[in-house]
């Protein structure tokens, strides 16, 4: 059964050569620990790579999905129809609504290293957020979700 257009997930994972990093963590562990011995040279590079492995994994951990009508991103839940048109940005339009065109009161699930992002206004008068912006490395897919998504909520309004 294929899921319906409205529907989308995606985990915001982190880049490969992060896990390298963690795992060369480890082996400073073990350099740190050689002139202890044995054991503790083990003990340095197993507590090493696994504390810079859990970072690694706690900072992509994050997921984006649209279902039953609502945008999770990240701890964030926001029904589709409190949220305008999607626009999906890529490059240095992405990296200028990270950065200089950015709005304080925004929700912002960024992370850098994607590239690509979908801005969705929000709508809701009675929210103070301007728009969400999320980082994802699938913009037409989740573009397309939300809008399906809020076709889906004002048809059954």
């Amino acid at each position: 059964m294929q899921p319906s257009p409205a529907h989308h997930e995606e985990r915001l994972s982190a880049p490969r050569s992060w896990w390298g990093i963690a795992a060369l963590t480890g082996v400073a562990g073990a350099l740190i620990t050689l002139p202890l011995g044995t054991l503790p040279l083990l003990a340095g590079f197993v507590g090493g790579g696994a504390l810079a492995g859990m970072l690694v994994s706690s900072i992509g951990s994050a997921r984006v999905r649209v279902v039953n009508g609502v945008l999770a991103a990240g701890e964030s839940r926001i029904p589709v129809s409190a949220l305008g048109e999607p626009e999906v940005l890529e490059g240095e339009e992405a990296r200028a609504w990270r950065t200089y065109k950015a709005d304080m009161r925004a929700f912002m699930l960024m992370r850098s290293y994607i590239p690509t992002a979908v801005r969705i206004e929000v709508t809701d008068p009675a929210d103070p957020t301007p728009y969400v912006y999320v980082s994802t490395r699938e913009p037409q897919a989740l573009a397309a979700a939300v809008r399906a998504a809020r076709e889906a909520s004002a048809r059954q309004a």
